[in-house]
């Protein structure tokens, strides 16, 4: 494996579902993204289009990276999930989406290509080390059963675990 930008360089020893990239972050970090077959990959734009479709690329590519950390966080209620399909049917703490006619249509490749930008490490702000969101009726509430608000982005409100809690999503 060579150490060239945006490529493999070595397998994390935690899973053999995580793998550290060299990113082009600002500190110049390593950060863990996750291994995703073609089906998982679809899985993950399938997911990402039902929960977050009305709220742009963007808001799809936010909604995904919440996703994108429950694979690899292994702390608070996602440990032991280690693969797209685990972290998708999670129960309980899952995704309401999969409850839904829309999230089993075919993967659009638009959405596809969303969804391999997150396994391949990018982040966005303000969800780049949030593990939940949700969509209020109002305004986002501070804390979200304890865990602190780190922004809003349209109608979805994200949520981070303390540094304490979960380090693992701050790699």
């Amino acid at each position: 494996m060579r150490g060239t930008l945006g490529r493999v360089l070595q397998l994390d020893s935690g899973s053999p579902n995580i793998y550290t990239f060299l990113t082009t972050k600002k500190r110049g970090d390593f950060i863990a993204v996750i291994k995703a077959p073609t089906e998982d990959l679809k899985m993950l734009a399938r997911l990402m289009r039902a929960e977050a479709e009305g709220e742009g690329k963007l808001g799809m590519l936010l909604a995904g990276n919440v996703m994108v950390n429950r694979v690899y966080a292994n702390c608070l209620d996602f440990n032991n999930i280690r693969t797209i399909p685990e972290m998708v049917y999670q129960s309980p703490g899952g995704f309401e989406a999969v409850q839904r006619s829309y999230f089993y249509q075919r993967a659009r490749n638009q959405d596809v290509r969303l969804a391999r930008r997150l396994v391949q490490g990018q982040r966005f702000s303000p969800a780049e080390n949030s593990l939940w969101f949700y969509r209020p009726t109002g305004a986002c509430p501070e804390e979200w059963f304890g865990q602190p608000n780190v922004g809003r982005y349209k109608a979805h409100c994200f949520f981070s675990p303390t540094y304490a809690d979960c380090s693992e999503v701050y790699r």
